[in-house]
């Protein structure tokens, strides 16, 4: 017989939050997978309960070496449990490839399920709900977060991300500039803690907000692209409105701006679109009007 792995859900923030089957799965468990069995030692301490079984690491360092020998037990027999520093297993955490070896070896999984940030953050932001995406962390680097916020940009579900404090100012200063400063989101902080903080606003707003400092777990909900009445500009229309407004006076940057805002799309897109205009070879001359003879 086969055992039977166990993916876990563990509180976010109050530990009272705490499923009832986890003490049970704690105690019963033969080995029990912990993202960091200090914080599990202080887990099983809030919840009156011991571990049964073997405790051992499994974190990003570890994951992809301990996977094989976990599948090996849970092809013994074992019963294998699964527990993370907070929220769900594989979740923007290690398990997906436990899991992955599981499936894949015919062994049954299950789970004890628990709270969410994703969906307590959803569900506190004031956005639309019934209909989401989870995007997980961004890249770190400037230029690979830029583009993956445009491969976004058209996205008309609402959005969920985790980030990390020091990132939050400029990560919402590139949502802003890639999404538009107008553009609705929540900055979850802290869920479920005592400090517990939901702060809502245009993305602009936010981001000078966060130039502040902000410290804790943080979750951002940004509202999805808006539902177009009519077809959106392509780049030549675009390039042809920053030209009318710079004809008038208006500095290029303060035009690309202004576009952005009007036709609701990023102001990369209208700079692209205005770089691509320059380059473009120009058309062909009219009868008439090269000043020569007819």
């Amino acid at each position: 017989m086969t055992g039977t792995l166990v993916l876990a859900g563990t509180p976010i923030g109050d530990v009272a939050d705490a499923p009832p089957r986890l003490a049970r799965e704690i105690a019963g468990a033969d080995i029990v997978a912990a993202e960091d069995t200090r914080r599990l030692r202080r887990l099983t301490h809030a919840l009156g309960v011991r571990t049964g079984g073997r405790v051992v690491s499994y974190f990003e360092g570890n994951e992809a070496a301990r996977t094989p020998e976990l599948a090996e037990a849970l092809a013994g027999g074992a019963r294998v449990l699964l527990v993370t520093d907070a929220g769900m297993p594989s979740v923007s955490d290690p398990g997906y490839r436990l899991v992955a070896a599981a499936v894949e070896r015919g062994i049954a999984v299950t789970a004890v399920p628990g709270p969410s940030a994703v969906l307590t953050a959803l569900a506190l932001s004031g956005l639309p709900v019934d209909r989401f995406c989870f995007e997980g962390f961004l890249p770190r680097k400037g230029g690979e977060r830029q583009a993956r916020l445009r491969e976004a940009a058209g996205e008309r579900r609402t959005l969920v991300y985790f980030e990390s404090p020091h990132r939050l100012e400029a990560t919402l200063t590139a949502m802003a500039e890639v999404f538009g400063t107008g553009r609705r989101a929540a900055v979850c902080r802290e869920l479920t803690k005592t400090y517990e903080e939901v702060r809502r606003g245009p993305l602009g707003e936010l981001a000078d907000w966060a130039a502040a400092g902000v410290r804790g777990e943080i979750t951002v909900v940004v509202e999805g692209a808006a539902q177009e009445d009519g077809p959106q500009p392509d780049g030549p229309e675009l390039a042809g409105r920053v030209a009318v407004r710079e004809e008038a006076g208006e500095r290029r940057k303060e035009a690309i701006a202004a576009v952005a805002k009007d036709a609701g799309v990023p102001k990369r897109e209208v700079f692209d679109a205005v770089v691509a205009a320059k380059k473009a070879p120009p058309g062909p001359t009219s009868p008439g009007t090269s000043g020569g003879a007819p």
